[in-house]
């Protein structure tokens, strides 16, 4: 036969709540000196934190804390009516206002925020870059990259390219842009005489606008992006004479009215009166 074994259980016990802790609301605010007493506000509650540990939250009232707590944690020996200060801290509520997460300044920048007299340096690890001396699928790196004395120390890699173009295409001067979208479906950058392509691996997609009165003068524009100011757009105007319609009097629609002769006027055949002089 088997023994029977006893499985003994264990389950964590919640801490009480210690009364005479919790009832020392007076010593807990009254260990919050690192303010004055008017940035201290109401009492929000207490929670035990162990045996004899009580942990008391007031309202902040600092400006710029809204939703903050201040924290007291509290004790006592046993069997003593003593409390005492253990922690005093600052906490964030649930409804706190918090700063946003840290993050590294390479993440936090964003386009247009390098500024005159900056520098920006790049990484030497960028994955955007490849060394000069390595032999790129660019046709246009290819040309100059060997060149003697002029030779650049990086490239663009192809994820560079690659992100670079993604950029450009989902951007202001892509075909999704709204002025690209209101303008003719013929009206494209790749068939505009302003429009100067790329040279390298971009060349098929992208060129540079060289319209001065086109919004996009002298931005990169992908070749299907379109804009009113196309080198082919023309308005169409009528030259078309206007028939001028002949005056037409219709005799059936005058009225015949009698004119009574006003007081002094002269019937024809009457002698003209004399006026005083010779």
């Amino acid at each position: 036969m088997g023994k029977n074994r006893r499985v003994t259980r264990t389950s964590t016990r919640a801490p009480r709540l210690d009364q005479v802790c919790a009832n020392a609301v007076d010593v807990a605010r009254a260990g919050i000196t690192e303010v004055e007493p008017a940035d201290v506000g109401e009492h929000l509650g207490a929670i035990a934190e162990g045996d004899r540990l009580v942990t008391h939250f007031f309202e902040c009232r600092l400006a710029g804390y809204r939703g903050w707590r201040w924290a007291v944690t509290v004790t006592r020996v046993p069997r003593s009516r003593h409390v005492t200060i253990c922690e005093t801290t600052l906490l964030p509520g649930p409804d706190a206002l918090l700063a946003p997460s840290w993050l590294p300044w390479q993440e936090r920048l964003q386009p247009g925020d390098l500024g005159v007299g900056d520098l920006l340096p790049t990484p030497p690890d960028d994955e955007r870059l490849a060394p000069g001396y390595l032999l790129s699928d660019d046709p246009a790196v290819e040309e100059t990259a060997w060149e003697l004395g002029l030779g650049r120390v990086r490239v663009m890699s192809r994820e560079g390219r690659t992100e670079t173009a993604q950029r450009w295409y989902d951007g202001d001067h892509g075909p999704g842009a709204p002025i690209s979208v209101a303008a003719p479906r013929t009206a494209r950058c790749g068939t505009c005489g302003f429009y100067l392509p790329l040279s390298g691996a971009l060349r098929q997609a992208f060129g540079v606008c060289g319209n001065l009165y086109a919004p996009d003068d002298g931005r990169v524009v992908s070749a299907d992006h379109g804009c009113g100011a196309h080198s082919e757009t023309l308005v169409e105007t009528s030259e078309a004479p206007v028939d001028e319609l002949p005056t037409v009097y219709d005799d059936s629609e005058v009225e015949a009215i009698t004119v009574s002769r006003a007081p002094g006027s002269v019937e024809s055949g009457e002698p003209p009166e004399p006026y005083g002089h010779g």
